[in-house]
């Protein structure tokens, strides 16, 4: 096997992945359910067994309610008899409407957690949930009491391990110290969105955080929603499109000079711009594997083409150098 392909540990909750996650925000979305399953057939194919999803992907949808991705990898597991190889990753929090007496869906109290791990077990086809994360912090609800429920979870066998997304590094830290000092679980990753194109919310506080405490990073967003990939070059040029909000942002001069850079890294080293920004994320200490999407097997193997580049050490000091803390405009 590649080398760059080995396992890493996801904190210290025992699981190992690829460094490689899969977003699967975009099954039963922008992916209908037959791409879905080329995907994924695709993913495992080439040894990728890591795959993060959330119970509210993708409510925001015209129609849908939430847990559509769920549904759609529960499926897939059940078709191709795939659970026992594969790293399963959900999220409760965010808002999931209104529950059938009018109540409000989201948040992490325990009675929550406990009923919406339920709904996510049914969806997924599955008696368990590798990584079970907390998809927004809830500061109206006590650490203790979110950390007892997954406790319990995990004492069931519901959950095998707990992460956090979205956290700063102020909440991370406490949680940690919450769970040190009560005896509970403790957060095993952290969710944020990193990219060339959006450093500085992670790196300054919360990547040595995570160092230091040996917690897993899996970060969203690693394409800056599709601007790392080069295809849009001018203001107006992500109209109407599903992410069009946050890659219009990055279309300003300083962006779009640094695509420019992006493009002479990749012909440096025969590849193209997804690869590189992927490459630089895989090779990012502390970093323990980026998510992205893709909506066809060829995206996904230009990704994975990515996963696989090794970037010379000048070429990632002159991303580092130009890609400072934002491209945002």
């Amino acid at each position: 096997m590649d080398p760059r392909l080995d396992l890493r540990p996801l904190g210290r909750s025992g699981l190992s992945v690829p460094p490689f996650c899969f977003g699967g925000n975009v099954f039963g979305w922008t992916a209908d359910e037959a791409t879905s399953f080329a995907l994924l057939d695709r993913l495992t194919e080439t040894g990728f067994t890591f795959i993060d999803t959330a119970d509210v992907y993708s409510r925001w949808a015209p129609g849908h309610q939430g847990g559509e991705s769920e549904a759609v990898i529960g499926r897939w597991l059940k078709a191709r008899g795939s659970r026992d190889r594969m790293v399963i990753a959900t999220k409760v929090g965010m808002e999931m409407g209104q529950g059938p007496s009018g109540d409000s869906r989201k948040g992490l109290t325990a009675p929550y957690i406990e009923r919406a791990v339920e709904e996510s077990l049914r969806r997924l086809q599955t008696d368990r949930i590798d990584l079970y994360q907390s998809h927004t912090d809830d500061a109206g609800t006590p650490l203790e009491e979110t950390l007892s429920a997954y406790d319990r979870l995990i004492r069931a066998g519901k959950v095998r391990a707990i992460g956090a997304s979205n956290y700063t590094a102020a909440r991370l830290r406490e949680a940690l110290a919450v769970s040190a000092r009560e005896g509970l679980p403790r957060y095993e990753s952290l969710q944020p969105e990193y990219s060339l194109a959006e450093r500085g919310g992670y790196e300054a506080e919360l990547e040595p955080l995570c160092r230091e405490e040996g917690i897993g990073v899996i970060s969203y967003f690693s394409l800056a929603a599709g601007f790392l990939t080069g295809k849009y070059r001018q203001e107006g040029a992500a109209a109407g499109r599903a992410r069009e909000a946050r890659v219009s942002r990055y279309l300003n001069p300083n962006g779009l000079a640094f695509l420019d850079l992006l493009d002479e890294v990749a012909r440096d080293h025969g590849a193209t711009p997804a690869q590189v920004a992927i490459a630089w994320l895989v090779a990012r200490p502390g970093l323990t594997a980026p998510i992205a999407s893709a909506t066809s097997v060829a995206q996904l193997d230009e990704i994975l083409g990515g996963v696989r580049l090794t970037l010379d050490p000048a070429a990632v000091a002159r991303l580092d150098t130009a890609s400072g803390s934002s491209l945002k405009g």
